[in-house]
């Protein structure tokens, strides 16, 4: 993939009170019972389907969505398929002021855009990020925009080897691209 940014609806995964949820485990992000199932596409219909409030997102979900999660996102188990459950869904792209460390690997490694936004709970807490708002993100210079309220925020851009395993498709397409 040849793109530098993304642009799409946000989704806030918010808890009754309207905070950020924090900690959502693999578990949280994909019930393990459905490890049995190997097919991608039929991993994005469980996405999210234990987190109390978003058992419907994969029904709401469009391709190009983008997700907000509060700290600590994927916790938990080195989970493959709470992060293809995403790629299932065609998720854009996922914002989080940190994520545990195995969850990030994979996503990175499977090619998928998974960015730390450190001032998201701020935006949240003020409003000047909601569900529904078009956002458009920028891989490399970590501009973000909100062009429903025409605000902007910082993202921690990706690195030279996020991105370029990024656009190479997965870490497996970007090792076989050293040797031609």
């Amino acid at each position: 993939m040849d793109t530098t940014s993304h642009r799409g609806r946000i989704w806030i995964l918010t808890d009754n009170s309207g905070k950020l949820i924090e900690d959502i485990d693999t578990d949280q992000i994909y019930h393990n019972a459905f490890l049995h199932i190997t097919e991608l596409a039929e991993m994005g219909q469980y996405a999210l389907g234990n987190l109390e409030g978003w058992k419907d997102f994969p029904k709401k979900a469009q391709p190009g969505d983008i997700v907000a999660a509060g700290r600590n996102f994927g916790a938990g188990s080195s989970r493959q398929q709470a992060v293809d459950c995403f790629i299932a869904l065609k998720v854009g792209v996922i914002l989080a002021p940190s994520y545990s460390s195995i969850y990030f690997r994979n996503a990175v490694n499977s090619g998928f855009p998974i960015l730390r936004c450190g001032g998201l709970s701020h935006l949240v807490a003020g409003r000047k990020i909601e569900s529904g708002d078009e956002v458009e993100v920028d891989f490399v210079s970590g501009k973000g925009l909100n062009l429903s309220k025409n605000t902007s925020f910082y993202v921690e851009p990706m690195s030279a080897v996020q991105r370029d395993v990024f656009h190479k498709g997965n870490l497996f397409a970007f090792g076989r691209s050293f040797g031609r």
